[in-house]
């Protein structure tokens, strides 16, 4: 028998520890990090000016939508969070670290949860936000789902033993899934998936009546949100053909950024992306979307902490002028991880955002890709990640929960960071160094606590850099 001998620039070999030897990695990960030191958060003598992060960010983004985004996150400490990922990364990145890295989300606050469809058309619950993802260290995300809970839960003005109990059920449910995790067999853990319904169906004791109607409308809702309906409100018929209509500054029509010969070209250039970008798609993807013919393309505004980075939506008709598909194109720039961790493996930042989504949901969308622009109509080099603009896709009403309510999503949110990071990191060293006791839990909900009030003071300041014309916002959009 004759031996197979690999090129020189083979991978290296994975290493395979027993579940003995992972267990000892997590125990000993512990024993150099303690879970209670997770509980401090003090300021950096020289913390960067919070409102020069936003501003910094500022300098890569369409000028003119700018002031949208700081108006966005002056609507309150929770929107301002939404937008802080930058600001909580730099924070983080001075806490203690575990050494366990999985592949982070990077931005895991509670409204970057939420229901889609999968390929086999059931509800979904799953992480639904990618732009930051990087591998990174477990605990990062953890506490930024966890502050979310905190800020949203004194948005609601809940008493704050109601605000501790529902980080303390968030994080909980996080340890005793990833325990749960650590248990089971590989293939076992990659098809693990939260089904929404059967999950209310076994939530629905815990819940008051209203709160399960509440949710159940939300879920049928949710089932009409697709090309179907979004091609019913962004459309109108124009000349015997269906085009997306304006509401500048928000979404702003191909034939609104430019006329004649300029709005052809343009028209022509981003068809060209649509089709360099159907490259990325496995191969039955791409004859489908090639069944699609681009009909009209419009720039959008998308997100809160999004807001100014380039955002396309692209109509798309099938078999007739009642088929459609929009596709948003969104440009995806470094993770705010990057500048503390360390450079994305991949050159292409929308082939970081896929990857790193396929590799954290348990289903993606089908029409999930990537792009590289040279010279795009603005001139600059970008990177873009598409998928359907919409697809069976909502989110829940935060603002209407009751303490119970909010506690029940966080235990959904925090099963569902468990799994997405069981998928790529060690679950059973994790598991070992969280244990069984409560002391990770209760070290997270004073560094809760403590980054709240940070969030509280970093609000204050761009609201104090916008009263004195230091930044221009933009509110109501």
């Amino acid at each position: 028998m004759s031996a197979t001998i690999l090129p020189t620039d083979a991978p290296a070999a994975v290493p395979h520890l027993s579940v003995a030897e992972r267990v000892a990695r997590g125990k000993a990960a512990r024993a150099e990090v303690p879970r209670s030191s997770h509980a401090k958060y003090e300021p950096a003598s020289r913390r960067v000016d919070p409102v020069k992060v936003l501003a910094s960010q500022a300098r890569t983004r369409v000028p003119e939508l700018v002031p949208i985004r700081y108006g966005r996150m002056l609507v309150s400490p929770f929107t301002f969070y939404r937008g802080a990922a930058a600001i909580m990364a730099a924070d983080l990145a001075a806490t203690p670290r575990s050494g366990l890295s999985v592949q982070c989300c990077g931005d895991a606050h509670l409204s970057n949860f939420g229901v889609f469809a999968s390929p086999e058309r059931q509800l979904m619950f799953d992480v639904n936000d990618f732009d930051e993802t990087l591998p990174g260290p477990w605990e990062w995300d953890v506490k930024r789902l966890a502050v979310s809970m905190l800020i949203a839960a004194r948005d609601n003005d809940f008493s704050a033993k109601a605000q501790d109990q529902v980080v303390l059920e968030t994080v909980e449910e996080y340890r005793t899934a990833m325990a749960g995790f650590a248990a089971m067999n590989n293939l076992d853990v990659w098809y693990s998936h939260l089904d929404i319904e059967a999950a209310l169906g076994e939530l629905g004791s815990q819940l008051k009546p209203e709160q399960v109607k509440r949710t159940e409308k939300a879920l049928a809702k949710a089932r009409t949100k697709d090309s179907m309906s979004a091609f019913s409100k962004l459309t109108q018929v124009v000349d015997g053909e269906p085009r997306i209509v304006a509401e500048p500054p928000l979404i702003v029509p191909i034939h609104d950024l430019a006329q004649g010969v300029e709005r052809d070209e343009m028209f022509e250039t981003l068809h060209e992306l649509v089709r360099s970008y159907r490259e990325t798609l496995e191969y039955d993807r791409r004859v489908l979307l090639e069944e699609f013919q681009l009909t009209d393309i419009a720039r959008k505004v998308v997100g809160v902490g999004s807001v100014g980075t380039r955002a396309w939506i692209a109509l798309m008709l099938g078999r007739d002028g009642q088929d459609p598909l929009f596709l948003q194109l969104k440009e995806a720039e470094a993770s705010v991880l990057e500048e503390h961790l360390g450079p994305s493996e991949f050159a292409n930042h929308g082939q970081r955002v896929v990857t790193g989504q396929r590799l954290m949901q348990t289903s993606s969308d089908i029409f999930l890709g990537w792009l590289h622009v040279v010279e795009g109509i603005d001139g600059g080099d970008r990177d873009f990640y598409a998928r359907q603009l919409k697809d069976w896709k909502g989110s829940a009403e935060i603002e209407r929960m009751k303490p119970s309510g909010l506690a029940a999503y966080g235990r959904l949110c925090g099963w569902t960071l468990a799994r997405a990071h069981a998928r790529s990191g060690d679950r059973i060293a994790i598991a070992a160094y969280l244990g069984k006791g409560t002391a990770f839990d209760r070290a997270i909900v004073e560094f809760s606590r403590d980054y709240a009030e940070q969030n509280e003071r970093d609000y204050r300041a761009l609201s104090d850099a916008v009263a004195s014309g230091r930044i221009v916002a933009q509110t109501g959009l």
